[in-house]
């Protein structure tokens, strides 16, 4: 929470630019190409990076299809997660958030310019229909990013939490590849007390394509996917334990 704090104060004389200017292309997405406002969210990324020493290491860029649209599902471990794949993610991606934790400033301006999916986690009709628009949307080629854990708890430890069958819907729905993905270090930058360096990494696995996964129940996929996701972490890990 220190470093996040630090991160806000750093870019304070930025704020009076960045925040209108994201709001005016999120605003007017008849001005601005889906790569314009992408393009815009990234380099608040990399402010944010470089003013609280973040660094983040990418691995399997070149699992990502290439041909068609996708959802990425990845473990959750706190407020960069999605920072950290925005910033490794060339190609413009979108996002489904909680809507209760998507209307404070940045945040917002961030789900705005992505035009990103606020979800009502207890709202079962307005959930349906956020998976419905997923679903068309990726079908036309776009992009998504959707955390299966559907939260996290405060210093993980890499942990990961059971995914819920549920999140992957959408994917069925689109007939699309899920791509999983291993955050590895997220939860330390804004939950630990420490400005010092601090080094995650992103690894996209090889996805799923649907005629791997049409046959199974979609609890199979979220199960699968989060092992997938586990052995990867444990393994890479294990590699910094002394």
């Amino acid at each position: 929470m220190l470093r996040f704090i630090f991160v806000i104060i750093m870019n304070l004389f930025r704020a009076p630019y960045i925040i209108p200017k994201m709001r005016k292309e999120s605003m007017h997405p008849e001005r601005y190409s889906e790569e314009e406002r992408y393009n815009l969210c990234r380099h608040v990324v990399r402010l944010m990076k470089c003013s609280g020493k973040i660094h983040t290491k990418a691995f399997g860029t070149e699992n990502l299809p290439q041909e068609s649209g996708y959802i990425m599902y990845p473990n959750h471990q706190g407020k960069y997660d999605a920072l950290g794949i925005i910033h490794t993610h060339r190609q413009p991606c979108s996002i489904v958030m909680d809507k209760k934790k998507s209307n404070t400033i940045l945040v917002k301006e961030f789900i705005d310019l992505l035009q990103g999916k606020r979800l009502e986690k207890d709202n079962v009709r307005q959930a349906l229909e956020i998976i419905n628009e997923v679903a068309a949307d990726v079908a036309e080629g776009k992009r998504y990013i959707l955390f299966p854990e559907g939260g996290y708890e405060f210093n993980n430890q890499n942990k990961v939490a059971s995914f819920k069958a549920g999140s992957f819907k959408s994917a069925f729905k689109a007939k699309a590849p899920i791509v999983p993905v291993a955050l590895i270090d997220s939860y330390k930058v804004f939950n630990s007390f420490t400005f010092k360096k601090i080094t995650t990494q992103v690894h996209y696995l090889k996805p799923l394509y649907y005629e791997e996964y049409k046959h199974m129940k979609t609890a199979e996929v979220a199960l699968l996917v989060e092992k997938q996701i586990q052995e990867v972490i444990s393994a890479n890990t294990a590699l910094l334990v002394p």
